[in-house]
């Protein structure tokens, strides 16, 4: 099971959602700033993803697909189905952490003749990231529970080498429950490295404030 996690369950959540949170970064400015056909497009995207469960999602990727012509290994199915789903969430989170930033941020960047593109990456963008780090970071552990589900389509990841060995040992019991204590002791680790990133943003934020006062004053 460990093998499986590091070579399968590791490698599928890393790649899945560093795709899915570019694919939700390009959405979400889409969305926020785009043409109104693509926010449409957008819009019927996340509508879509957010509406059905990911469990099915994987099941039209690799089992249906092929009746259209379109066959996919497990793994890269797998790939796609996390990565669209992920993106559709993330969509959301990075819209409404850009929407969070107050509007005189644009307006003061404008002023001192700053493009689009360049107020979105220095002004914009470092205050958003701040407020987007604990929404995204849940979704990146649930992701990691998540790459349980690819079990259905035979990625062969360590919840399925856990169906495995059960099925050999006939002893489900404790194969699940080693399965269960490994998600939870990569969860656990996951959250703390979440707190920890938190606290050193905060402090940032405290010291830029500050900063800042004193120039003010």
């Amino acid at each position: 099971m460990l093998y499986a996690g590091l070579v399968f369950t590791i490698p599928l959540t890393l790649i899945s959602f560093a795709l899915g949170l570019g694919l939700g970064f390009i959405a979400a400015l889409l969305r926020l700033y785009g043409p109104a056909p693509l926010r449409y497009v957008v819009r019927f995207y996340v509508w879509l993803i957010r509406g059905t469960p990911l469990l099915v999602q994987l099941f039209l990727i690799f089992y249906a697909l092929p009746s259209a012509g379109i066959t996919l290994d497990a793994f890269p199915a797998a790939v796609i189905g996390f990565t669209l789903n992920i993106g559709a969430y993330t969509s959301e989170v990075i819209r409404a952490t850009l929407l969070s930033v107050p509007k005189g941020q644009w307006e003061a960047a404008h002023s001192i003749s700053m493009t689009w593109a360049q107020s979105l990456r220095r002004i914009i963008l470092p205050q958003a990231a701040r407020v987007a780090v604990p929404p995204l970071s849940n979704t990146f552990i649930s992701l990691v529970k998540d790459t349980s589900l690819a079990s259905v389509i035979t990625v062969p990841e360590m919840f399925l080498a856990a169906q495995r060995i059960a099925a050999v040992t006939y002893q489900p019991l404790i194969l699940y429950t080693e399965a269960a204590i490994i998600y939870l002791l990569i969860s656990s680790v996951l959250s703390a490295l979440q707190t920890r990133l938190e606290i050193r943003l905060e402090r940032n934020s405290v010291k830029e404030s500050d900063n800042d006062n004193a120039v003010t004053n």
